[in-house]
């Protein structure tokens, strides 16, 4: 748990919320940009349609490719949304009636990122007739261009943001790339084919193709695939997202799901009937990533894939083995790096305005976790390196708000040519590689970038509250409408709350929890229980300690099918 932060409190804007919705909740949903009713709406009737660049050409390619029975060979990614994204194209693509599909993930120690043309060598043994990526491709110009060498046409479907070039693609669907109408840029990958068999499906029914021996598909069956892969990549939970979450949530809860997001549930002790959007984020996401960080993101599709739940709990018990030994090595390279940093700490004045890592003995898979622990600690956009193949190194980026990642390392490249050899990305987050020579040189650009483009309040570590809640809030009623009036998320933030409180009872469990029992400051007869994760164990316990101000979310915690309030405690410190 990193230092207490400075607390900004978040204004309602101005909103016409009808009476059916709770006070509370106007003032929250106010805050964060909705402003009426039609905004909440989740139900899928509300979905844009599937008008995108390119999705014309795409379904065109697509229904021939079914029409001819082609082999189709899905090119995924080795992240939660690469692996969703991937099950979804194989999934769904099966159910609209192809005969022939299959799926091939770059191992990212062997091929890296994306279609290259060391993975075009490799896809084309199986002699497909399309290639179609999921959650990458926009950047894989020589890949694509190897492919059509060998006179394999490539559907690229992605959702990251292109650069000055595109891929001569057989077709393209992106919503990012320029000239696209599509409103909703924010999709993840998953969303983006989702979408793209949305249009197949109108397609195909356009040209006859079902019939009673193949009856049309309906594609919500695939939602809760879209749910978990959205959240997982972290994208923005503008309204199309949320309604995209909420329609997969629902089915989970409902247990309508795949085999393999119920094992991955049952072994992170996760309850289905309670489930929301950050436990796909913190506990099945994880998970799954760890396979793409460590070994074989196939083993995570394979789960997701399978139709028997005993293969699925099997494979689920192997992710989860993997995300064990994962956190081990995350600790492990924390460790070093607050080592490296532990001078910073005596003089605040010498950090960086941008912070840049590097170890060699560091874990290629795990380094963007570590860059988004290091960020957690020192507010500062980050990049950790790890060694490459050969001379090279590369590296995961995580940013702050009011920093685009991207953007900042397309500058870099601009004023220093040759200095990066790869870069792509987000706003929050990017990879790249470079030379290890040139490590040093690229540390200082990076710093120098950070400083023009930033303020030093965005370089300060502050947290948004929605305010103090009175005695009447903190109760079990106001924690369980809050759990519902999600999903909450990336730019639609769950409710943070802040205040003071006396402090009755405190002791640790596990390692490095602290579990509190707490009263309102002013007195009172009600109590309740609060946890904090990852406490300062020289700080906490803390016996001399009344009182304590906290920011905190409110929640409820059913255990021994007891509900009770909770309080997530995000950051404290005694008074």
């Amino acid at each position: 748990m990193s230092d207490f932060p400075k607390i900004i409190l978040r204004e309602p804007a101005a909103a016409e919320f009808s009476a059916a919705v709770p006070t509370l909740l106007q003032r929250l949903y106010a805050s964060r940009g909705l402003s009426r009713d039609a905004d909440l709406e989740s139900g899928l009737e509300h979905l844009p349609k599937p008008e995108m660049k390119g999705m014309s050409d795409a379904c065109t390619l697509l229904a021939n490719a079914l029409e001819k029975q082609h082999r189709l060979l899905i090119v995924g990614d080795f992240d939660c949304d690469g692996a969703t994204s991937t099950s979804l194209a194989v999934l769904g693509l099966r159910a609209l009636g192809a005969v022939d599909v299959d799926y091939l993930v770059p191992n990212r120690f062997e091929y890296g990122y994306g279609l290259t043309p060391e993975i075009v060598a490799v896809a084309a043994e199986r002699q497909p007739d399309l290639i179609i990526t999921v959650d990458n491709g926009i950047s894989s110009i020589d890949g694509v261009a190897a492919a059509a060498k060998l006179g394999i046409p490539v559907l690229v479907t992605d959702h990251h943001l292109p650069g000055d070039s595109l891929p001569h693609a057989a077709a393209i669907v992106n919503p990012n790339q320029h000239g696209c109408p599509f409103a909703g840029k924010s999709l993840a990958g998953v969303g983006v084919m989702f979408y793209v068999l949305l249009a197949l499906r109108s397609e195909l029914q356009q040209r006859g193709w079902f019939s009673a021996e193949r009856a049309k598909p309906n594609l919500a069956e695939f939602l809760d695939l879209v749910a978990l892969g959205t959240v997982a990549d972290v994208v923005p939970l503008e309204q199309l997202n949320r309604i995209l979450v909420e329609q997969g949530l629902r089915r989970i809860r409902a247990g309508r799901c795949r085999p393999g997001i119920q094992a991955l549930l049952r072994v992170a002790g996760k309850e289905s009937g309670r489930l929301v959007a950050s436990d796909m984020g913190f506990a099945i996401g994880p998970r799954l990533n760890a396979a793409g960080r460590l070994d074989d993101m196939s083993l995570g599709i394979r789960c997701l894939l399978t139709e028997d739940a005993d293969t699925a709990l099997s494979l689920a018990a192997e992710l989860d083995d993997l995300n064990r030994e994962r956190r081990s090595i995350e600790q492990s390279m924390k460790d070093d790096a607050m080592r490296v940093l532990a001078h910073l700490q005596l003089d605040p004045t010498a950090v960086p305005n941008g912070i840049c890592l590097y170890d060699p003995t560091w874990h290629q898979g795990v380094v963007g976790i570590l860059a988004s622990r290091i960020k957690d600690r020192y507010h500062r956009p980050v990049i950790a390196f790890a060694d490459a193949d050969g001379d090279e190194i590369k590296g995961s980026a995580r940013s702050i708000a009011g920093l685009h990642m991207r953007d900042a390392l397309d500058l870099i490249a601009k004023r220093h040519p040759g200095l990066l050899n790869k870069f792509g990305g987000h706003a929050m987050a990017a990879g790249m590689s470079l030379a290890k020579a040139d490590y040093s040189r690229f540390a200082e650009a990076f710093d120098a970038i950070v400083a023009e483009l930033t303020s030093p309040e965005q370089l300060t570590a502050a947290v948004y509250s929605d305010g103090e809640l009175t005695a009447q809030d903190l109760s079990l009623e106001r924690a369980e409408l809050l759990r519902g009036a999600g999903p909450w998320g990336q730019n639609f933030p769950e409710p943070l709350f802040h205040g003071r409180f006396r402090l009755m009872q405190q002791r640790i469990v596990g390692a490095r929890h602290l579990k509190m029992v707490l009263a309102p400051e002013q007195g009172g007869e009600q109590i309740f229980d609060a946890i904090a994760f990852n406490i300062d164990t020289d700080v906490w316990p803390s016996p001399d300690t009344e009182y304590v101000e906290l920011v905190y979310k409110l929640d409820s915690n059913l255990f021994r099918e007891r509900l009770s309030l909770q309080l997530m405690v995000e950051h404290l410190r005694p008074l």
